[in-house]
Protein backbone atom coordinates (compact mmCIF):
# COMPACT_ATOMS: atom_id res chain seq x y z
CA UNK A 1 0.00 0.00 0.00
CA UNK A 2 1.60 3.10 -0.61
CA UNK A 3 2.46 5.57 1.72
CA UNK A 4 0.30 8.45 1.10
CA UNK A 5 -2.62 6.02 1.89
CA UNK A 6 -1.34 4.97 5.06
CA UNK A 7 -0.92 8.56 5.55
CA UNK A 8 -4.34 9.33 4.50
CA UNK A 9 -5.93 6.30 6.54
CA UNK A 10 -3.87 8.23 9.67
CA UNK A 11 -5.17 11.27 9.32
CA UNK A 12 -8.77 9.86 8.96
CA UNK A 13 -8.11 8.00 12.21
CA UNK A 14 -7.02 11.21 13.86
CA UNK A 15 -10.56 13.08 12.85
CA UNK A 16 -12.39 10.06 14.12
CA UNK A 17 -10.38 10.57 16.90
CA UNK A 18 -11.34 14.16 17.97
CA UNK A 19 -15.15 13.25 16.83
CA UNK A 20 -15.15 11.00 19.29
CA UNK A 21 -13.67 12.96 21.79
CA UNK A 22 -16.50 15.23 21.01
CA UNK A 23 -18.98 13.06 20.69
CA UNK A 24 -17.83 11.49 24.52
CA UNK A 25 -17.47 14.74 26.23
CA UNK A 26 -21.46 15.83 25.63
CA UNK A 27 -22.66 12.03 26.61
CA UNK A 28 -20.48 12.99 29.69
CA UNK A 29 -22.59 16.02 30.31
CA UNK A 30 -25.80 13.67 29.55
CA UNK A 31 -24.66 11.68 31.96
CA UNK A 32 -23.53 14.42 34.90
CA UNK A 33 -27.15 16.35 33.90
CA UNK A 34 -28.96 12.81 34.43
CA UNK A 35 -27.20 12.76 38.34
CA UNK A 36 -27.86 16.00 38.75
CA UNK A 37 -31.49 16.05 37.44
CA UNK A 38 -32.70 12.63 39.41
CA UNK A 39 -31.35 13.60 42.40
CA UNK A 40 -33.00 16.76 42.45
CA UNK A 41 -36.32 15.39 41.58
CA UNK A 42 -35.56 12.52 44.45
CA UNK A 43 -35.55 15.70 46.93
CA UNK A 44 -38.39 17.28 45.59
CA UNK A 45 -40.44 14.07 46.24
CA UNK A 46 -39.50 13.56 49.79
CA UNK A 47 -40.35 17.30 50.45
CA UNK A 48 -43.39 17.26 48.97
CA UNK A 49 -44.32 14.01 50.70
CA UNK A 50 -42.87 15.62 54.25
CA UNK A 51 -45.28 18.32 53.70
CA UNK A 52 -47.86 16.12 52.69
CA UNK A 53 -47.54 13.75 56.08
CA UNK A 54 -46.91 16.94 58.19
CA UNK A 55 -43.55 15.16 59.05
CA UNK A 56 -39.88 15.22 58.54
CA UNK A 57 -38.88 13.30 55.11
CA UNK A 58 -38.50 9.85 55.95
CA UNK A 59 -34.56 8.99 54.82
CA UNK A 60 -34.48 4.99 52.94
CA UNK A 61 -31.07 3.48 53.31
CA UNK A 62 -29.19 3.03 50.60
CA UNK A 63 -30.45 -0.38 49.59
CA UNK A 64 -33.81 -1.34 50.66
CA UNK A 65 -35.93 -2.17 48.16
CA UNK A 66 -40.04 -1.30 48.78
CA UNK A 67 -41.93 -3.37 50.92
CA UNK A 68 -38.29 -4.72 52.17
CA UNK A 69 -36.38 -4.14 55.59
CA UNK A 70 -33.11 -3.07 55.63
CA UNK A 71 -30.93 -2.38 58.40
CA UNK A 72 -27.26 -0.08 57.70
CA UNK A 73 -24.38 -1.80 59.34
CA UNK A 74 -22.60 1.18 61.21
CA UNK A 75 -19.03 -0.94 60.40
CA UNK A 76 -18.76 -0.69 57.31
CA UNK A 77 -22.06 0.93 55.52
CA UNK A 78 -23.33 -2.30 54.90
CA UNK A 79 -26.87 -3.16 53.83
CA UNK A 80 -28.90 -6.42 55.30
CA UNK A 81 -30.93 -7.63 52.92
CA UNK A 82 -32.06 -7.46 49.72
CA UNK A 83 -28.76 -5.87 48.24
CA UNK A 84 -27.72 -3.85 45.06
CA UNK A 85 -30.98 -1.49 45.05
CA UNK A 86 -30.42 2.34 44.57
CA UNK A 87 -31.97 4.32 47.10
CA UNK A 88 -35.40 5.10 46.50
CA UNK A 89 -37.42 8.21 47.77
CA UNK A 90 -39.40 7.55 50.57
CA UNK A 91 -42.85 8.71 48.76
CA UNK A 92 -42.09 5.58 45.92
CA UNK A 93 -44.57 3.42 47.62
CA UNK A 94 -47.08 6.12 47.51
CA UNK A 95 -47.50 5.19 44.12
CA UNK A 96 -45.53 8.73 42.61
CA UNK A 97 -43.26 6.51 41.02
CA UNK A 98 -41.03 8.84 40.90
CA UNK A 99 -37.04 7.85 41.03
CA UNK A 100 -37.43 4.14 40.61
CA UNK A 101 -34.31 2.52 39.96
CA UNK A 102 -32.13 -0.58 38.98
CA UNK A 103 -33.48 -3.39 41.50
CA UNK A 104 -31.41 -5.89 43.24
CA UNK A 105 -29.97 -7.16 40.65
CA UNK A 106 -28.94 -4.06 39.18
CA UNK A 107 -31.57 -4.93 35.98
CA UNK A 108 -33.64 -1.75 34.62
CA UNK A 109 -36.89 -0.75 35.70
CA UNK A 110 -40.22 1.41 34.47
CA UNK A 111 -38.29 4.31 34.80
CA UNK A 112 -37.96 6.87 32.31
CA UNK A 113 -34.72 8.87 32.72
CA UNK A 114 -34.78 10.69 29.46
CA UNK A 115 -31.43 12.26 30.11
CA UNK A 116 -29.61 8.93 30.75
CA UNK A 117 -31.22 7.05 27.96
CA UNK A 118 -29.36 10.25 25.71
CA UNK A 119 -26.36 9.77 27.40
CA UNK A 120 -26.07 5.72 26.43
CA UNK A 121 -27.37 7.07 22.55
CA UNK A 122 -24.47 9.53 22.24
CA UNK A 123 -22.08 7.17 23.55
CA UNK A 124 -23.09 4.20 21.58
CA UNK A 125 -22.25 6.87 18.83
CA UNK A 126 -19.06 7.84 20.35
CA UNK A 127 -18.24 4.48 20.37
CA UNK A 128 -19.17 3.73 16.36
CA UNK A 129 -17.08 6.68 15.79
CA UNK A 130 -14.02 5.73 17.65
CA UNK A 131 -14.33 2.18 16.32
CA UNK A 132 -13.46 3.71 12.47
CA UNK A 133 -10.99 5.75 14.14
CA UNK A 134 -9.43 2.45 15.62
CA UNK A 135 -10.15 0.29 12.39
CA UNK A 136 -8.88 3.42 9.80
CA UNK A 137 -5.42 3.82 11.89
CA UNK A 138 -5.02 -0.25 11.61
CA UNK A 139 -5.55 0.01 7.79
CA UNK A 140 -2.87 3.02 7.62
CA UNK A 141 -0.54 1.26 9.16
CA UNK A 142 -1.08 -2.01 7.57
CA UNK A 143 -1.35 -3.75 11.24
CA UNK A 144 -3.06 -4.15 14.62
CA UNK A 145 -3.02 -0.91 15.99
CA UNK A 146 -1.32 -1.68 19.14
CA UNK A 147 2.25 -0.64 18.20
CA UNK A 148 3.20 2.59 20.90
CA UNK A 149 1.25 4.03 23.50
CA UNK A 150 -1.19 6.49 21.29
CA UNK A 151 -2.41 3.23 19.87
CA UNK A 152 -2.09 1.49 23.49
CA UNK A 153 -4.29 4.40 24.34
CA UNK A 154 -6.85 5.04 21.58
CA UNK A 155 -7.53 1.42 21.82
CA UNK A 156 -7.96 0.67 25.25
CA UNK A 157 -10.32 3.84 25.54
CA UNK A 158 -12.55 2.24 23.30
CA UNK A 159 -12.56 -1.19 24.52
CA UNK A 160 -13.30 0.37 28.15
CA UNK A 161 -16.67 2.51 26.58
CA UNK A 162 -17.51 -1.00 24.28
CA UNK A 163 -17.23 -3.28 27.30
CA UNK A 164 -19.31 -0.62 29.19
CA UNK A 165 -22.03 -0.42 26.90
CA UNK A 166 -22.18 -4.78 26.62
CA UNK A 167 -22.66 -4.74 30.30
CA UNK A 168 -25.65 -2.15 30.17
CA UNK A 169 -26.94 -4.89 28.00
CA UNK A 170 -27.28 -7.03 31.30
CA UNK A 171 -27.09 -4.23 34.03
CA UNK A 172 -28.42 -1.05 34.44
CA UNK A 173 -24.99 0.74 35.21
CA UNK A 174 -25.69 3.71 33.88
CA UNK A 175 -24.44 5.46 37.35
CA UNK A 176 -21.06 4.69 35.77
CA UNK A 177 -21.38 6.44 32.61
CA UNK A 178 -19.91 9.84 34.17
CA UNK A 179 -16.82 8.15 35.19
CA UNK A 180 -16.50 5.66 32.27
CA UNK A 181 -17.09 8.18 29.78
CA UNK A 182 -14.75 10.78 31.63
CA UNK A 183 -11.93 8.39 31.53
CA UNK A 184 -12.40 7.59 27.84
CA UNK A 185 -12.13 11.15 27.35
CA UNK A 186 -8.98 11.77 29.42
CA UNK A 187 -7.22 9.06 27.33
CA UNK A 188 -8.12 10.41 24.07
CA UNK A 189 -6.40 13.44 25.17
CA UNK A 190 -3.72 11.67 26.54
CA UNK A 191 -3.06 10.08 23.52
CA UNK A 192 -3.54 12.87 21.38
CA UNK A 193 -0.94 15.40 23.15
CA UNK A 194 1.39 13.50 24.59
CA UNK A 195 1.55 10.29 22.69
CA UNK A 196 0.45 11.00 18.99
CA UNK A 197 2.69 9.18 16.53
CA UNK A 198 2.64 9.00 13.45
CA UNK A 199 1.60 5.86 11.08
CA UNK A 200 4.63 3.49 11.26
CA UNK A 201 5.99 0.37 10.89
CA UNK A 202 6.57 -2.23 14.17
CA UNK A 203 10.16 -2.66 15.75
CA UNK A 204 11.39 -6.16 14.84
CA UNK A 205 10.27 -7.51 17.88
CA UNK A 206 6.50 -6.87 17.89
CA UNK A 207 6.42 -8.38 14.19
CA UNK A 208 4.72 -11.34 15.58
CA UNK A 209 1.18 -12.92 15.87
CA UNK A 210 1.98 -13.09 19.39
CA UNK A 211 1.06 -8.82 19.29
CA UNK A 212 -2.47 -9.75 18.47
CA UNK A 213 -2.84 -12.42 21.22
CA UNK A 214 -0.67 -10.90 23.99
CA UNK A 215 -1.80 -7.01 23.87
CA UNK A 216 -5.83 -7.58 22.57
CA UNK A 217 -6.13 -10.09 25.96
CA UNK A 218 -4.35 -7.26 28.09
CA UNK A 219 -6.58 -4.35 26.62
CA UNK A 220 -9.53 -6.22 27.79
CA UNK A 221 -8.43 -6.98 31.17
CA UNK A 222 -6.86 -2.95 31.79
CA UNK A 223 -10.69 -2.73 30.34
CA UNK A 224 -12.39 -4.51 32.77
CA UNK A 225 -9.80 -3.26 35.56
CA UNK A 226 -10.94 0.50 34.72
CA UNK A 227 -14.64 -0.67 35.58
CA UNK A 228 -13.75 -2.34 38.99
CA UNK A 229 -11.68 1.14 39.24
CA UNK A 230 -14.78 3.55 38.59
CA UNK A 231 -17.03 0.73 41.31
CA UNK A 232 -14.39 0.99 43.94
CA UNK A 233 -13.90 4.53 44.23
CA UNK A 234 -17.68 4.63 44.29
CA UNK A 235 -17.95 2.12 47.13
CA UNK A 236 -15.36 4.16 49.06
CA UNK A 237 -17.96 7.43 48.45
CA UNK A 238 -21.29 5.52 49.26
CA UNK A 239 -19.69 3.45 51.88
CA UNK A 240 -19.35 6.95 54.00
CA UNK A 241 -22.19 8.29 52.63
CA UNK A 242 -23.85 5.63 54.42
CA UNK A 243 -21.67 5.85 57.47
CA UNK A 244 -22.92 9.20 57.56
CA UNK A 245 -26.70 9.10 57.57
CA UNK A 246 -26.85 6.32 59.84
CA UNK A 247 -25.20 8.43 62.39
CA UNK A 248 -28.20 10.93 61.61
CA UNK A 249 -25.31 12.94 59.65
CA UNK A 250 -27.04 14.95 56.82
CA UNK A 251 -26.83 13.51 53.04
CA UNK A 252 -24.90 15.97 51.30
CA UNK A 253 -24.41 13.48 48.37
CA UNK A 254 -27.89 13.35 46.87
CA UNK A 255 -26.79 12.24 43.15
CA UNK A 256 -25.71 8.78 45.42
CA UNK A 257 -29.06 7.85 45.74
CA UNK A 258 -29.28 6.82 42.07
CA UNK A 259 -25.76 4.49 42.86
CA UNK A 260 -26.32 1.08 44.32
CA UNK A 261 -25.21 0.68 48.11
CA UNK A 262 -21.39 -0.15 49.14
CA UNK A 263 -22.23 -3.78 49.17
CA UNK A 264 -23.81 -4.23 45.93
CA UNK A 265 -20.24 -2.28 44.25
CA UNK A 266 -18.38 -4.32 45.96
CA UNK A 267 -19.55 -7.61 44.96
CA UNK A 268 -19.91 -6.63 41.36
CA UNK A 269 -16.50 -5.35 41.52
CA UNK A 270 -14.94 -8.43 42.73
CA UNK A 271 -16.59 -10.52 39.89
CA UNK A 272 -15.38 -8.47 37.47
CA UNK A 273 -12.01 -8.15 39.04
CA UNK A 274 -11.81 -12.11 38.84
CA UNK A 275 -12.88 -12.43 35.09
CA UNK A 276 -9.97 -9.47 34.28
CA UNK A 277 -7.59 -11.50 36.59
CA UNK A 278 -7.53 -14.52 34.73
CA UNK A 279 -7.24 -12.78 31.55
CA UNK A 280 -4.17 -10.82 32.81
CA UNK A 281 -2.74 -14.16 34.10
CA UNK A 282 -2.94 -15.63 30.57
CA UNK A 283 -1.32 -11.91 29.33
CA UNK A 284 1.87 -13.33 31.37
CA UNK A 285 1.86 -16.59 30.86
CA UNK A 286 1.74 -15.31 26.60
CA UNK A 287 4.11 -12.67 27.17
CA UNK A 288 6.35 -15.17 28.70
CA UNK A 289 5.93 -17.54 25.67
CA UNK A 290 6.24 -14.43 23.19
CA UNK A 291 9.59 -13.40 24.90
CA UNK A 292 11.10 -16.94 24.79
CA UNK A 293 10.80 -16.83 21.12
CA UNK A 294 11.77 -12.93 20.51
CA UNK A 295 14.77 -13.47 23.10
CA UNK A 296 15.33 -16.51 23.92
CA UNK A 297 14.17 -16.66 27.07
CA UNK A 298 10.95 -16.41 29.08
CA UNK A 299 11.71 -14.27 32.18
CA UNK A 300 14.51 -11.64 31.86
CA UNK A 301 13.33 -9.05 34.35
CA UNK A 302 12.99 -6.41 32.26
CA UNK A 303 11.06 -3.62 33.79
CA UNK A 304 7.92 -4.01 32.01
CA UNK A 305 7.80 -7.60 32.73
CA UNK A 306 8.43 -6.98 36.95
CA UNK A 307 5.49 -4.18 36.78
CA UNK A 308 3.22 -6.57 35.14
CA UNK A 309 4.10 -9.20 37.64
CA UNK A 310 3.85 -6.91 40.51
CA UNK A 311 0.11 -6.24 39.27
CA UNK A 312 -0.98 -9.92 38.81
CA UNK A 313 0.85 -9.98 42.94
CA UNK A 314 -1.71 -7.12 43.98
CA UNK A 315 -4.43 -8.33 41.96
CA UNK A 316 -4.41 -11.78 43.45
CA UNK A 317 -3.87 -10.60 47.40
CA UNK A 318 -7.10 -8.80 46.07
CA UNK A 319 -8.91 -11.37 45.76
CA UNK A 320 -7.35 -14.19 48.31
CA UNK A 321 -7.90 -11.43 51.03
CA UNK A 322 -11.05 -11.06 50.12
CA UNK A 323 -12.06 -14.50 49.50
CA UNK A 324 -10.39 -16.31 52.33
CA UNK A 325 -9.30 -13.14 55.44
CA UNK A 326 -12.09 -11.62 55.16
CA UNK A 327 -11.12 -8.19 53.56
CA UNK A 328 -14.41 -6.68 52.70
CA UNK A 329 -15.78 -3.15 52.45
CA UNK A 330 -13.30 -0.27 52.24
CA UNK A 331 -10.08 -2.67 52.44
CA UNK A 332 -11.47 -4.24 49.57
CA UNK A 333 -11.67 -1.15 47.77
CA UNK A 334 -8.83 0.29 48.52
CA UNK A 335 -6.78 -2.89 47.25
CA UNK A 336 -8.69 -2.76 43.94
CA UNK A 337 -7.75 0.68 43.27
CA UNK A 338 -3.87 0.00 44.45
CA UNK A 339 -4.30 -2.41 41.61
CA UNK A 340 -5.48 -0.22 38.95
CA UNK A 341 -3.27 2.43 40.21
CA UNK A 342 -0.01 0.00 38.87
CA UNK A 343 -1.64 -0.77 36.03
CA UNK A 344 -1.47 3.01 35.14
CA UNK A 345 2.11 3.47 36.70
CA UNK A 346 3.02 0.68 34.11
CA UNK A 347 1.61 2.07 31.36
CA UNK A 348 3.03 5.32 31.54
CA UNK A 349 5.66 5.84 34.25
CA UNK A 350 7.60 2.59 33.10
CA UNK A 351 7.23 3.25 28.91
CA UNK A 352 7.69 6.11 29.07
CA UNK A 353 10.63 6.57 31.43
CA UNK A 354 12.42 2.78 32.02
CA UNK A 355 14.55 1.59 29.03
CA UNK A 356 14.59 -1.53 28.51
CA UNK A 357 13.84 -4.45 25.84
CA UNK A 358 9.41 -3.19 26.16
CA UNK A 359 10.40 0.48 25.45
CA UNK A 360 7.77 0.56 22.68
CA UNK A 361 5.68 4.20 23.43
CA UNK A 362 6.95 5.62 20.34
CA UNK A 363 8.17 8.77 21.70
Amino acid sequence: MPFSINETMGQYSELFMLLAAGTYTVAFIAFAWDLAKSSKTLRAVDLKAAQLSGAEPARIPVGAGVGASSAVDRSEGAVSGPAGRAERPSSSAAGTGAGVTADGGMRYGSERRAPARVAVALTVLGAAIHAAGVITRALGAGRVPWGNMYEFLTTGAFVAVAVFLLVLIRRDLRFLGTFVVGLAIVMLVAASVAYWTPVGHLVPALQSYWLIIHVSIAVLSSALFTLTFAMSALQLVQSHRQKTIAAGGADKLGFMRLVPNALSLENLSYRINAIAFVGWTFTLMFGAIWAEKAWGRFWGWDTKEVWTFVIWVVYAGYLHARATRGWTGTRAAWLSIVGYLCVVFNFTIVNQFFNGLHSYSGL
